[in-house]
This record gives C-alpha cells, sequence and structure tokens, in this order.
C-alpha cells in the first residue's frame, strides 16, 4: 500500500467538515490490469432533486526539494487519473489538493497557471495550520 500523502489526515477532516462523506479512502479504481488508487473519494446530497456530487480527491504536499518537480509529478498522476476516471466513473470529479502555501506562491506563477487552465486541473486548496479548505477551482 502506498503512504498516505503528509496532510491527508487533514485534507480528509476539512471535507468532512464540508458536509462531504468520505466514501473510499483510498479510492481504487481498476481500469484494465492495473488498480490504482487516489487518495480519497466523497460525495454529498446537493438536493433532493439533484441527487449526489461525486469527487475524488488526490493530495499533495509540495514540500519536496523543488516545487517544480512536485508539479510534474502531480500533474502526470492527476492527468492518468483523470483519464481512468473517465473511463470508470465519468460523473466523478477528480480535484488537486494543495496546501495554500504552495497556492499563493508556485500556483500564482503565470507559466503554472497556463498549465492548470490547459490541463483542466481543478484544485481543492486547504489551509495547513487552520485544517480547512479555503478554496475550490473549479
Amino acid at each position: 500500500m502506498s503512504a498516505k500523502d503528509k496532510y491527508h489526515d487533514i485534507v480528509r477532516a476539512a471535507l468532512e467538515r464540508e458536509g462531504w462523506f468520505i466514501t473510499d479512502d483510498p479510492l481504487r479504481i481498476e481500469i484494465g490490469d492495473r488498480a490504482i488508487k487516489i487518495d480519497l473519494g466523497a460525495e454529498r446530497l446537493i438536493a433532493a432533486e439533484k441527487g449526489e456530487e461525486k469527487i475524488a480527491v488526490e493530495i499533495k504536499s509540495f514540500i519536496g526539494v523543488s516545487q517544480l518537480q512536485d508539479f510534474y509529478l502531480a500533474l502526470g498522476q492527476f492527468s492518468y487519473y483523470q483519464v481512468a476516471l473517465e473511463k470508470t466513473e465519468p460523473g466523478r470529479k477528480l480535484f488537486l489538493a494543495v496546501p495554500d502555501v504552495a497556492y499563493s506562491t508556485f500556483f500564482k506563477e503565470p507559466m503554472t497557471v497556463e498549465v492548470i487552465r490547459r490541463y483542466d486541473v481543478r484544485l481543492l486548496v486547504y489551509e495547513i495550520l487552520g485544517q480547512k479548505i479555503i478554496l475550490w477551482e473549479r
């Protein structure tokens, strides 16, 4: 089993405080002969007539030696998971969870903004100290 990200429990608790029910920790997907694990699967009731919203969340800490290297790995992983979800659970939206510190610096750089836009990466920004979600970029 792969190791959980350093801030996994913070993001999980923050989602639960916002009314999300964690359905999978991790969310396992079988795609061909490959089994992949996305950090969290969650859902919540939108309204009685609209049904439920389902998400998958891949959590990243961006505390490595190079935020750029961390981003390369996260983007590749996100892209792979996005295609897998489109094939297996097309109604589930994938989010990349990033800490507010990385978001306010690295994720504000023009090139990073362009890559996020071009590859349609949905971001969930979490605050480490406050242990809460501060922004959803859908």
